[in-house]
């Protein structure tokens, strides 16, 4: 069985290292040769929307999915006649623009903020009127880890500070967003699969809760602390369900929610594997990335059950002591193969343990001693994803 992925950063190298020990091979369209995936399957080292290299990329394969939300609509759509691709364009098309994915969202039911479109300065002040302030900036398109966008909040907010920060965002099309006073920030990671008979399987690993430096994830948590009851558990699935549905999705998804005043709102939609979810790999019975490939090859789900809490930590920027990781017990450490730099994730580390007093205890101790550096990165340049998203994620 053989997969395309387009993209080659730690993601697809991650999908291939689910794969390869059910049987499966992989070809990968990414720019970079030297990507994180470069082991793990054939590169075809080529732009992603070229035509000849997407010739050379869909030849005899059975199945293609992608590895980053900003992959080309028209490459999703080319492959899409070709090749059994999973998720579909359409998902691509509401998660890349997000006007487009906050409407779905709420037209679902699905409870998001106030916002409105901004695409010329003389929009400005009626966005501001409908959102209020304190709000939040953000380009439609592109956009991750904090770049791409411009938080306004604090004395002296007003119309003038949103032309600022526009102009700071080089005066492309934006979303205001209300700003949102949460108490935590957690995600929904699902899979949705198409069952033979007809119908659809759907799967959900617990609720997981986020903090963020600097605009990147630093810290998730699984289960998430803040839901004591299982509410927030409920309603996100809920939620999910509702998206997956209406977008016949295939595949792993996450969405993204602020917990405010104890209830939901959604705040993004990421129709991939997900940097949240990454602790499924050592603390679930089927992580998220095999479940994607199980999903997308039409073969039957497994169990989305935890094995046991985790604590999973981003690394950012530099490389870790690999020895005093692996020294504290129930660490499992998983590096990508990049180089540091600023900004940039290297590698994560997952901490498991069935004792949560002990496990928080370890965590403590451990990320006093992990390495994190985000000073100085680059910020967001136009085209930058477009070039090669493997050496910028």
């Amino acid at each position: 069985m053989k997969v395309g992925i387009v993209g080659g950063g730690q993601l697809g190298r991650m999908l291939g290292l689910a794969g390869v020990p059910l049987g499966m091979q992989f070809r990968f369209l990414e720019p970079a040769a030297d990507c994180p995936a470069s082991r793990l399957g054939e590169i075809i080292r080529t732009p992603y929307d070229d035509p000849e290299g997407l010739e050379r990329f869909a030849q005899d394969l059975g199945f293609a999915t992608y590895e980053f939300e900003n992959v080309p609509v028209q490459t999703a759509r080319w492959l899409e006649e070709r090749v059994a691709l999973a998720p579909g364009a359409r998902a691509l098309e509401v998660a890349q623009d997000r006007i487009r994915e906050k409407t779905t969202l709420r037209d679902l039911g699905v409870p998001v903020q106030a916002f409105a479109s901004i695409s010329s300065a003389s929009e400005i002040a009626a966005a501001v009127e409908r959102v209020g302030l304190p709000a939040v900036l953000k380009t439609r398109r592109m956009g991750y880890d904090g770049k791409g966008q411009r938080v306004l909040r604090g004395n002296g907010v007003g119309v003038a500070s949103v032309q600022q920060a526009w102009d700071a965002l080089g005066r492309v099309p934006c979303i205001l967003e209300a700003f949102v006073p949460f108490e935590a920030e957690v995600s929904q990671v699902a899979v949705r699969a198409r069952r033979a008979g007809g119908g659809a399987h759907h799967a959900f690993w617990p609720l997981t809760q986020n903090e963020h430096r600097a605009g990147i994830l630093w810290k998730s948590e699984a289960p998430a602390p803040c839901d004591r009851d299982g509410s927030l558990a409920s309603s996100a699935r809920t939620h999910v369900q509702r998206l997956m549905d209406e977008l016949d999705y295939v595949g792993v998804i996450a969405v993204e929610f602020f917990v405010a005043h104890g209830a939901l709102v959604a705040n993004e939609i990421a129709p991939r594997v997900h940097n949240s979810g990454h602790w499924t790999i050592d603390g679930a019975e089927t992580s998220q990335f095999e479940n994607h490939l199980r999903a997308v090859t039409g073969l039957p789900l497994g169990s989305t059950d935890l094995r046991s809490a985790c604590i999973m930590f981003n690394l950012v920027g530099k490389l870790p002591l690999s020895s005093r990781v692996l020294a504290q017990s129930g660490a499992h450490l998983h590096l990508y193969g990049k180089s540091a730099r600023a900004g940039r994730k290297v590698g994560h580390v997952t901490l498991t343990g069935q004792d949560p007093a002990a496990l928080q205890q370890a965590a403590a101790a451990l990320a006093a001693a992990l390495p994190w550096d985000a000073s100085g990165a680059e910020p967001l340049a136009p085209d930058a994803l477009a070039q090669s998203p493997a050496h910028l994620r």
